[in-house]
């Protein structure tokens, strides 16, 4: 197997919890704690999970927007997670963010030309001429007309506003993407239009995706490898179509029993989550999952569960069976 471009590998991040006058840190939020996964040059992977359980952290960690608690982060190979000053902002050049919501992500005050040149010129990239030129061919790439340099992004839609973040994106010709949940804010209709963009564009630039999402279906069109994570913890990874076809974890399989189906026999049979997801302040001993999970056992509720292979794919869960 080749060398990942992306490993990350028991990665942490926690965020301290202050209270009273002195603001004393009380605690830890552990949005993400002991996470370790990798990512193929030219792959898609999908990281799915409910809303807070660390999704869009994991993303902004990597990227060193947020500063990692513990752990390391390798980009093709070179280990990243120390790194300051210019290093640090040449690495930037090789990776990038889209951001969930294209209304407060781009500057109000700045013009289209702006924000996609910003990155141009920070980097010192070619002459004015030739980063004007490398603008109108970036926003031709994402389906937008060169004619709007001028505009603000007030003056454009949800989607075409999330072009204009994915056209950001791909200025500086990064080979890895955070995408941080790019159609959640959209509408409907616009959002399968992003989605084939974003495959397309994958292709045509040799990308490499981190495609971050709650939307399971989403997901399993546009990922080549799905990991799930529950409470600051990845508990299942493998194919696309294993996780699909095939989920081993109790929280895997409750996740996709709740897609929306028209079909009335996946209706009845749909299972659901009992309880409230635990604080990740104080998250629960053992398995993080067993308070909601009709399989839990006292071992599951003592003992935390590791990655194992299982059916070619690795899971978390001490009751997992082929």
């Amino acid at each position: 197997m080749s060398t990942p471009l992306l490993e990350i590998r028991q990665l942490r991040k926690y965020f301290p919890v202050r209270k009273g006058l002195l603001q004393r840190v009380q605690g830890h939020v552990r949005a993400v704690d002991d996470v370790s996964f990798s990512i193929q040059p030219g792959e898609t992977l999908g990281l799915v999970g409910e809303s807070g359980c660390g999704k869009t952290t994991v993303g902004r960690t990597l990227l060193r927007l947020y500063e990692p608690t513990s752990g390391s982060i390798l980009f093709d190979g070179k280990d990243i997670t120390n790194l300051r000053g210019s290093d640090l902002r040449t690495l930037r050049r090789h990776m990038q963010i889209v951001f969930q919501d294209p209304f407060s992500s781009l500057n109000p005050r700045m013009t289209v030309r702006g924000i996609i040149e910003e990155g141009l010129y920070i980097h010192g990239i070619g002459s004015k001429a030739e980063r004007l030129a490398k603008v109108e061919q970036i926003l031709t790439k994402v389906g937008l007309d060169p004619t709007y340099l001028y505009r603000y992004p007030h003056e454009f839609s949800g989607g075409q506003r999330q072009r204009l973040s994915i056209a950001r994106a791909l200025a500086l010709q990064p080979r890895f993407v955070v995408l941080d949940e790019p159609i959640s804010a959209l509408d409907v209709s616009i959002q399968s239009q992003i989605i084939n963009l974003l495959t397309q564009l994958k292709d045509e630039f040799n990308l490499t995706y981190l495609f971050i999402s709650h939307d399971l279906s989403v997901v399993e069109y546009i990922s080549d490898r799905v990991a799930v994570m529950y409470l600051g913890e990845i508990v299942e990874v493998g194919t696309s179509e294993q996780i699909y076809r095939n989920p081993l974890h109790p929280y895997t399989q409750a996740l996709l029993q709740s897609i929306p189906s028209i079909d009335p026999a996946k209706r009845s049979r749909r299972a659901t989550l009992t309880g409230d997801v635990p604080s990740p302040i104080n998250p629960p001993k053992g398995c993080r999952f067993h308070p909601r999970c009709p399989l839990a056992t006292d071992r599951c509720r003592q003992e935390p569960p590791q990655l194992v292979p299982i059916d070619g794919h690795f899971v978390a869960c001490h009751e997992a069976t082929p």
